[in-house]
């Protein structure tokens, strides 16, 4: 039997070739180097919130507020500065330890 009502799910993980950035209900909560295995708390992004993605289409770039797909790079905004991840290459939904590890903040 499959669930049929709307996803409540918050957490995602968007993993690129080198990182992957795990976002609570729009907002970048962890950043972990694939290949060192580490969580990031110097990132950039953490702290950033989701506010679209670029589709790279036929050698050119799309900007759009939808949310990102395999493909696409993450587009996070905080202020003035923006930060745009390199191309998705899947996304996935972290388990229940991984969210327990998540860094906590020191502030």
């Amino acid at each position: 039997m499959s669930y049929e009502g709307s996803d409540r799910r918050v957490h995602q993980v968007f993993v690129t070739r080198n990182t992957e950035y795990h976002v609570r209900a729009e907002l970048c909560v962890a950043v972990r180097d694939r290949g060192l295995g580490r969580w990031r708390d110097d990132h950039p992004a953490v702290g950033r919130r989701l506010a679209g993605a670029l589709k790279h289409v036929h050698g050119g770039i799309i900007p759009t507020l939808d949310r990102p797909e395999v493909g696409h790079s993450v587009y996070f905004r905080r202020g003035d500065r923006d930060l745009v991840t390199s191309v998705v290459e899947r996304i996935e939904r972290p388990a229940r330890e991984v969210v327990a590890a998540y860094p906590r903040p020191l502030h």
